[in-house]
């Protein structure tokens, strides 16, 4: 008998045979079948046919004409690197029964990594138009968002305004800048040169509002309370309103307006307003501004400032810099960077002469304050005086001088008719830079002052806001302004 067990093996070919038996279904077990490729394991129907589903190597069936098809393969599960776009589904759906699906419904599909999309306010429109980027799979992060305008952040009735919070961000790379000055003295127009705006635009399109010509005739204030913007470098600019202003007194007492419990006469409720707004901004702020448009008011200087000065909270000092003594106390005290800026300077003032006597008479008027009024801020640093060195000023205070803008200087000289016709269109000889480029060296010298740490600990901006309305809250309330409001009334 032969080997494949007929009994007359010379009936058939021998290669006939073994081809026959290759299309044949598999003996059973422990079988050896002719032909090297049949030495393999038994494996049964059921067990082939399972495979057969988890592997997807079912074909679909061939049609009827017998015409060629192309064969598409079918996903089980698409990775990751494979998918494409999120919220996109395969072309191809799985469509597994038996044994098969309900393994695949006990074990689930493999969780994909999720997809986070970081939005801002305002990014709503780009999230939605589908700018997602193909690498990463989220929306690319927007710059911030631009301020059109400054909006409050304490009210014309020294109320704190939570409006200023949606600008704000959780980082800790910021400068804050004030301002105070009397009435006229040009602060909002300076607020807005140094943020957003330049000397070429028109004044009623500046982020701070200047006074308009009407309200100059009647001599009149535009900015009430502490105005806010912070610019996409993540500089905050805060604008106050005059400081010890006879408009706002004017208006108490023609209105009957109704003072404070703790104030009986305006002209105390005025000044104490100043003093609040002047000791909030010497804690909050790393520079302050101080704007004259003449020199000097020496009450300024030796009364109100130092008044102001006494009044400041005291900061807390850090872990690190307490050490029980007195002058470690003094060290910790947080005092800002104070800048005097002439403003409207006349050209005789930019006579180095004359320049070196107002550093004197500044200095000796500060000489008993812990405020940094000097050694941050020089004109010589920016080329004004070519022919001066370091060492001409004995005494170099934080001062910097501004002529008047180009336009209104050049009307006033034709108002006064110092201009002949004949030389009107020749430029004149004004003894200084120009306004542009004057404003531009005083806005670099600004941002680039140091940022000492304001608190006992680091602030971002959302933890500067809350504690600046902390520090107002406690301003309003100090049993030291109110005994100096006692002494006055």
């Amino acid at each position: 008998m032969s080997e494949s067990g007929h009994s007359q093996p010379g009936l058939y070919g021998q290669g006939r045979r073994r081809r026959r038996r290759r299309d044949r279904d598999p003996g059973p077990p422990g079988q050896n079948l002719s032909g090297p490729s049949r030495d393999r394991d038994y494996v049964p129907r059921e067990r082939r046919v399972r495979l057969c589903v988890q592997t997807c190597a079912c074909k679909p069936s061939a049609p009827a004409s017998g015409a060629p098809s192309l064969e598409k393969p079918i996903m089980l599960i698409k990775t990751r690197d494979e998918g494409g776009e999120p919220g996109n589904t395969p072309d191809v759906a799985p469509s597994v029964s038996g044994a098969g699906s309900a393994k695949l419904e006990r074990e689930g599909q493999r969780p994909t990594q999720p997809v986070y999309q970081i939005q801002n306010r305002g990014m709503g429109s780009a999230a939605s138009g589908g700018a997602v980027d193909p690498v990463i799979g989220q929306t690319k992060l927007l710059p911030p968002e631009k301020m059109k305008h400054s909006i409050k952040l304490v009210d014309d009735q020294m109320n704190w305004c939570d409006s200023a919070m949606e600008y704000l961000r959780d980082q800790t790379d910021m400068l804050v800048v004030g301002v105070i000055g009397l009435q006229g003295t040009g602060k909002s127009t300076i607020m807005s040169l140094l943020s957003a705006n330049s000397p070429e635009e028109d004044q009623r399109a500046y982020v701070f509002r200047a006074q308009a010509q009407e309200i100059k005739e009647r001599a009149g204030n535009q900015s009430s309370g502490i105005d806010f913007y912070i610019t996409q470098e993540r500089v905050i600019f805060l604008d106050t309103q005059p400081i010890l202003s006879p408009s706002i007194l004017d208006h108490l007492i023609n209105n009957d307006r109704k003072l404070p419990p703790e104030y009986n006469l305006p002209h105390t409720y005025v000044e104490m307003q100043s003093l609040q707004i002047t000791a909030f901004l010497f804690t909050v702020c790393h520079v302050v501004i101080v704007i004259q448009d003449w020199f000097t008011d020496i009450n300024l200087y030796s009364r109100f400032l130092q008044t102001a000065e006494m009044l400041k909270p005291s900061t807390p000092s850090a872990s690190h810099d307490s050490t029980g003594s007195s002058g470690a106390d003094d060290a910790s005290e947080y005092y800002p960077h104070i800048v005097f800026l002439q403003n409207k300077a006349r050209r005789e003032e930019f006579c180095p002469r004359n320049l070196k006597k107002m550093h004197m008479a500044i200095d000796k008027l500060m000489a008993h304050s812990h405020l940094k009024y000097k050694g941050t801020l020089s004109m010589l640093d920016c080329n004004i005086f070519p022919g001066l060195n370091r060492d001409y000023l004995e005494t170099e205070v934080n001062l910097f001088l501004l002529p008047m803008m180009e336009n209104d200087g050049e009307d006033a000289l034709t108002r006064a008719g110092s201009v002949p016709p004949l030389f009107s269109l020749l430029p004149g000889y004004r003894g200084h830079p120009s306004f542009s480029s004057l404003v531009s060296r005083f806005r670099s010298q600004i941002l680039a002052m140091s940022r000492s740490q304001l608190s006992h600990t680091i602030l971002t901006e959302k933890n500067w806001f809350h504690y600046a309305a902390r520090i107002w809250d406690g301003v309003k309330k100090s049993s030291a302004l109110s005994e100096y409001s006692r002494l006055l009334s």
